[in-house]
């Protein structure tokens, strides 16, 4: 089983899986970009009408399964009568919104795996409480890493697993300077930055470093950015096409080991 120290630098995280080449948040998008190389998947989670912790970016089911409804007011069983997987090709048609559990019994001993809590809209929910509790149960304390904007859940993860990884994610611009700056520290205690690509300097990475703290940086889909990105000295990118990634990586540190 990977672990966090296991990274190699630069790291690549599968945004929502391979999302450039299956249904983003499914389980074969994961199990595809696993295939293809990456070093670590990115998800997000959230809880359903009946409290069991799914795996979608978006609160409004519509624009990946067609269903006008939110994801918190449908149980499991209809969630899953839903199809996840034609709005980006038919080839993926009834791929389904996989629980977080799932996610963890087809590829948790497989990768690193980012969780992000999606509880934006109701930031004092059980998700972060829920979250630990499968992590603990399946094991996988030293292999995952929680990201979120939200310090709140951040903190309660933290009370949960005092030892766990935690990523801060910081909005682009003004919006996101308190993540980057003393006052993000100050709320929680975080082992990795996660700040948008045009928020990222060489004098950035570098203050992040000697802080050692790691610098991971969304999302990152274009080679030439991908480039840049790695020429700085980040830690890691987010990107929906890990193969493209893997790629560039490839090129650019040919003697580059995955156990680094």
């Amino acid at each position: 089983m990977k672990t966090l120290k296991d990274l190699p630098r630069p790291a690549i995280f599968a945004h929502r899986g391979a999302s450039a080449h299956a249904p983003e948040n499914t389980l074969a998008a994961f199990q595809l970009a696993i295939r293809h190389g990456c070093d670590g998947i990115e998800l997000d989670a959230m809880l359903s009408g009946d409290q069991q912790v799914m795996v979608i970016h978006d609160s409004d089911l519509f624009r990946t399964t067609g269903f006008k409804a939110r994801v918190n007011e449908l149980p499991l069983t209809a969630l899953k009568q839903l199809d996840a997987g034609s709005f980006f090709d038919i080839e993926f048609q009834n791929e389904k919104i996989p629980t977080l559990e799932e996610v963890f019994e087809a590829v948790g001993k497989q990768t690193i795996i980012n969780i992000e809590l999606k509880n934006y809209e109701s930031i004092n929910d059980n998700l972060p409480e829920k979250v630990a509790d499968l992590v603990i149960q399946f094991g996988l304390q030293s292999s995952v890493i929680f990201s979120s904007f939200n310090p709140i859940a951040l903190r309660k993860i933290k009370k949960r697993l005092p030892s766990s990884n935690i990523g801060l994610l910081a909005l682009p611009g003004r919006a996101g300077w308190w993540a980057r700056s003393w006052p993000g520290s100050l709320l929680v205690a975080y082992d990795a930055i996660h700040p948008e690509r045009s928020d990222v300097d060489t004098h950035l990475v570098q203050h992040f470093h000697k802080r050692n703290k790691r610098v991971h940086v969304y999302t990152i889909n274009l080679p030439e950015e991908m480039s840049r990105q790695f020429a700085l000295g980040v830690d890691g990118i987010f990107t929906d096409d890990p193969v493209l990634a893997v790629q560039i990586k490839s090129d650019l540190h040919p003697s580059t080991s995955l156990a680094e």
